[in-house]
């Protein structure tokens, strides 16, 4: 019987009877001390006789000792009718969590009780849509992962059929288009198990202080050639002075490179792109990549760091991509202890992509540099 209901009952009738028996162990008490007799030395004249004062006595403490019985009996009752009131959520709980185990995760618990059972409902209720929605993203990834995969297998299987059969002739320019498919097979693997590693915290980080200004900007620099092949202006704000991190370089360099390629991809001719990195001074730095491109609808604004997620806008107009990026970009910036965040006015009003970074340790080779600035100053 080991019952909530059942031990808060025993302390109900605990405290009841030590309540209850304690004039019992004071008359006790008075009597082997003497205490009684001591009082009654000096009787008050008209007090009535010691054989009616025994039986007056004996019927109080007769009548003391029902009190004790039914206060008990009563107390009992009040145990558990309040137990249950209160273990009645918990028991909805211990079935959700039933429900849960059974997979079906799309199982609420109600949010009634006391505040605090209220809270542990809603809790109940805020993992299990959480588990939901994570299940839902495990059924699409498995559906999107077979989708992505059976085209480029399928050309491949079609093409060296057609070959063998003698359809198509063995010539360079085939061979070349079944290596393309092979490149595009082997980096969505390649894509999918960094994203895996990345999502587990089982990605190597070589993290060392890094001077971010040159990172952003000769990053930025390198994707000139391609943004004016496609008319789009790229500019960029670095601050003069070092701005140092602790960070993986060659990973943030790949965010970067994630968010550039993604910017000029969207982003139509005549638009611009601007790249700017900020040091906050709250032990935090920014970088942030605004475009002019095709933008993002208010509502799914959620689902953009998504596996395999593609906008509509971007599905029409059959830009490229198999949707990881975004899903990487964001594993890679959660390892490092940042986060990021994307804001757009909606659609065809560009977006911003903003990386926030936690500068760690790197204050000691900032102030390294602020004390060579001085030195030089004074020279």
């Amino acid at each position: 019987m080991n019952r909530l209901w059942v031990w808060i009952s025993i302390v109900i009738i605990g405290v009841v009877l030590i309540v209850a028996l304690s004039p019992f162990a004071y008359r006790e008490i008075s009597r082997s001390f003497g205490l009684s007799d001591q009082l009654g030395a000096e009787k008050p004249p008209g007090e009535p006789p010691p054989e009616l004062r025994e039986s007056i006595e004996r019927r109080i403490w007769v009548g003391f000792g029902r009190t004790i019985i039914l206060g008990s009996l009563l107390a009992l009752a009040a145990g558990i009718l309040l137990t249950r009131w209160l273990v009645a959520p918990l028991h909805q709980i211990e079935k959700g969590a039933d429900e849960l185990a059974r997979g079906q995760f799309d199982y609420r618990v109600p949010v009634k009780g006391s505040s605090e059972m209220q809270s542990v409902a809603e809790s109940f209720n805020q993992m299990a849509r959480e588990l939901e929605h994570q299940q839902k993203l495990r059924r699409d990834m498995l559906a999107d992962v077979s989708h992505e995969l059976r085209h480029p297998i399928h050309v491949l299987l079609g093409s060296q059929q057609a070959i063998l059969d003698g359809v198509y002739p063995l010539a360079m320019e085939e061979i070349d288009r079944l290596l393309e498919q092979t490149r595009s097979l082997s980096s969505l693997v390649d894509d999918l198990h960094e994203l895996a590693q990345a999502e587990a915290r089982e990605l190597s980080l070589h993290m060392q202080k890094t001077n971010l200004s040159d990172l952003v900007y000769y990053t930025t620099e390198a994707f000139q050639p391609l943004a004016l092949s496609g008319a789009i202006e790229l500019n960029s704000e670095i601050p003069s002075s070092p701005v140092f991190a602790l960070v993986d370089a060659s990973r943030i360099r790949q965010v970067i490179q994630n968010l550039l390629v993604n910017a000029i991809r969207y982003t139509p001719e005549g638009g611009s792109i601007h790249v700017s990195l900020t040091d906050t001074g709250y032990d935090f730095v920014e970088i942030s990549i605004r475009d002019t491109g095709i933008g993002i609808k208010p509502e799914n604004i959620g689902a953009i760091f998504d596996r395999f997620y593609r906008d509509d806008s971007s599905r029409d107009r059959g830009l490229p991509g198999t949707g990881l990026g975004l899903a990487i970009t964001k594993a890679l910036v959660e390892a490092h202890g940042g986060r990021i965040e994307v804001q757009s006015p909606g659609v065809n009003l560009g977006s911003t992509f903003k990386i926030i970074l936690p500068v760690n340790s790197a204050e000691d080779e900032r102030d390294d540099v602020n004390s060579d600035i001085s030195e030089a100053d004074g020279l």
